[in-house]
């Protein structure tokens, strides 16, 4: 995950709310559901917000309650609580349907609490992330979802492979991983090259291994 900061609510949903003032998500029209989307998905730099895979477009994607509209009624025209989820089946909105999630993209603890490997594999570091990391269906073990963690080994693979960096042999250099996590955060014309939170996550896990050998 990476942390999703949500800016303010597009005008239309608010111009709605105006005139529906006990309105709910169901009742909005499909063009007022493609806005809020259109918005979130540029929030995400067009990255899933569970799975940081990319989504190409509004029609790859979809409007997705962090606390889910079943357990909080009262929350579902909330712009805060909406983020872009990618369609894939029986992972991450899909997969998260009514349950309740402890670990959100909106905390900036998703960016430390699970540990990403070259592996593909996610592994939580707090009990509420192991928790996320299930709901989701992230990726813990090869059973649970072989698919994502074989794409996520490829493109996060690739994308340090673009960097220079062999995912194999790793990179040892402290300089060089703070300037290459800089680089990869900054998002090249308002997009984000699929995973890269992923690799982002992984360099600093090398940076804390470097950190660790040099104070033992």
């Amino acid at each position: 995950m990476r942390t999703i900061r949500k800016g303010a609510e597009p005008s239309t949903l608010t111009a709605w709310k105006r005139t529906n003032p006990h309105g709910r998500y169901n009742q909005l029209t499909d063009d007022i559901r493609r806005i809020i989307r259109q918005y979130a998905l540029e929030e995400q730099f067009y990255l899933c917000a569970y799975c940081c895979q990319q989504i190409q477009d509004i029609d790859a994607c979809h409007n997705e309650h962090l606390e889910a509209q079943h357990l909080n009624p009262g929350r579902t025209l909330d712009f805060s609580n909406i983020v872009a989820s990618c369609n894939t089946p029986n992972q991450c909105g899909d997969a998260h349907q009514s349950q309740h999630l402890p670990l959100t993209p909106l905390m900036t603890e998703c960016e430390t609490e699970l540990r990403f490997k070259i592996s593909g594999r996610v592994e939580g570091l707090s009990d509420r992330a192991s928790v996320t990391i299930q709901v989701l269906n992230l990726g813990d073990h090869e059973k649970n979802n072989r698919t994502l963690i074989e794409k996520r080994k490829q493109l996060s693979n690739a994308l340090l492979w673009k960097n220079g960096v062999d995912p194999d042999q790793g990179l040892e250099q402290e300089e060089l991983l703070n300037l290459l996590i800089t680089d990869l955060s900054q998002p090249q014309n308002d997009r984000m090259e699929p995973f890269t939170p992923v690799v982002i996550n992984i360099l600093r896990s090398w940076l804390q291994s470097i950190s660790k050998s040099v104070q033992d």
